[in-house]
């Protein structure tokens, strides 16, 4: 395999990200050491590092991160649900298409999080207040990317399909879904981004549960070794369903 090649493929990609990612940690290393950064803002890598022993075994950081890990699972199947089948009624339904577009547009650009007090008088403080402000706030991309996805159908497939003269669930199983599934799951991997923000968010603000309340408790402390390591382990979740919705996409789209 040659160099370009390598680079090209996505073991090389992984490979250049880690190496950045540790040119640029080196970077921030001696740029504190060097009083650039201000320490009390932003603790040496290293220290960052010697921390995360320590807030797996002292501060229970793993059970903390199945918590998070669970919601997000639950969020993303809500999605997957609820956000597609939306979305494909949208697209069945011109009408109410044309109805409900713009508003769901305008809910991808609404701050969900600052309903967050609703939420807790609906639901309660609890993990479902936490899973449903997840949820809400990854629809509308979702919505949006699979009517997206539907509507750019290739007018000739759907009259191949007509020609064969497959009903209406025919059609839909075998030409509209496979034709939208790169759409839907750019919508899912978008979702996934905001409802995961808003989750350890809400962690956070109501002091419950997973990572965000972790992060919460460390900050109060002062410990900002602590803390950045917690950062760190809502960043290592995000890799995780992100590279978890890639081997779904790999594993429903195997000819691609």
């Amino acid at each position: 395999m040659t160099l370009k090649a390598w680079a090209s493929s996505r073991g090389g990609a992984r490979t250049v990200g880690v190496v950045v990612t540790a040119l640029v940690v080196v970077l921030i290393e001696v740029l504190i050491r060097i009083d650039v950064i201000n320490p009390f803002i932003v603790p040496l890598p290293s220290l960052i590092g010697a921390a995360v022993p320590r807030i797996i075994v002292e501060e229970n950081v793993l059970h903390r991160f199945w918590q998070t890990a669970q919601e997000m699972a639950w969020a993303t199947l809500l999605l997957a649900v609820v956000g597609v089948s939306l979305g494909a009624l949208l697209y069945r339904f011109r009408l109410l298409r044309r109805a409900c577009e713009t508003w769901v547009g305008a809910l991808a650009a609404a701050p969900i999080v600052l309903m967050y007090p609703l939420f807790l008088v609906i639901f309660g403080r609890s993990a479902t207040t936490i899973v449903m402000i997840g949820f809400a706030a990854g629809l509308a991309p979702v919505i949006l990317k699979t009517v997206e996805g539907f509507a750019g159908t290739r007018p000739v497939l759907i009259a191949v399909g007509r020609s064969f003269r497959l009903t209406p669930a025919q059609q839909f199983r075998t030409i509209l879904l496979p034709a939208a599934l790169p759409s839907i799951f750019v919508g899912m991997r978008l979702g996934l981004m905001v409802a995961m923000i808003n989750i350890v968010g809400v962690e956070f603000l109501i002091n419950f549960g997973g990572l965000g309340q972790l992060i919460n408790e460390l900050a109060e402390r002062y410990d900002l070794p602590g803390t950045y390591a917690a950062i760190c382990f809502v960043v290592v979740a995000s890799i995780v369903f992100f590279d978890l919705a890639e081997r779904l996409e790999r594993w429903l789209r195997p000819l691609e």
